[in-house]
């Protein structure tokens, strides 16, 4: 994906915010938590990087102004679909450009795990993404290990595109 108007959802801390900003990408980031918000701006500071960082619901954004081309999900729909499987697609849909892609990555339920990430299987990804967006590719792969969990879990990496 060249470098485009981006969106991440869900993030945190910024890590990955910050990393498509070093790209060249012109980077929101939504979030509910303040606390990690705050670290992610201060993150964005120490790189030397311009990043939008917002305290809002994925299901419910604010007004953020022209389309975003491309989104970035580390985690958020595999927690947000638990409580509400059919909003996710929509509400981010809305904010997309008509060809947008974006990147889901979520936790693959044929190796739940506690602790671990929320789990989802391949049906629901094919049904819940696929109301608003085409599935360009879904596969298997294993998350990074996060610091304190050696353990790589078992995902699901989701390419998408907003066909409008």
């Amino acid at each position: 994906v060249p470098p485009c108007r981006a969106l991440e959802l869900g993030c945190g801390t910024g890590t990955n915010s910050v990393y498509l900003a070093q790209q060249g990408f012109e980077v929101t980031g939504l979030d509910i938590a303040p606390q990690a918000l705050e670290r992610a701006r201060s993150r964005a500071r120490a790189a030397g990087v311009s990043v939008r960082f917002l305290e809002a619901d994925v299901l419910a954004p604010p007004e953020l102004g022209e389309p975003f081309a491309f989104f970035f999900d580390r985690g958020c729909y595999h927690v947000v679909r638990r409580e509400k499987p059919h909003d996710y697609a929509p509400a981010v849909a809305r904010l997309l450009a008509v060809g947008a892609l974006g990147l889901v990555l979520a936790g693959n339920a044929r190796e739940p795990h506690d602790p671990g990430p929320p789990v989802v299987t391949e049906e629901q990804i094919r049904e819940e993404l696929g109301r608003c967006f085409r599935i360009l590719d879904l596969h298997e792969f294993r998350f990074d290990p996060a610091p304190g969990v050696p353990e790589r879990f078992l995902g699901w990496s989701c390419l998408v595109r907003y066909d409008g």
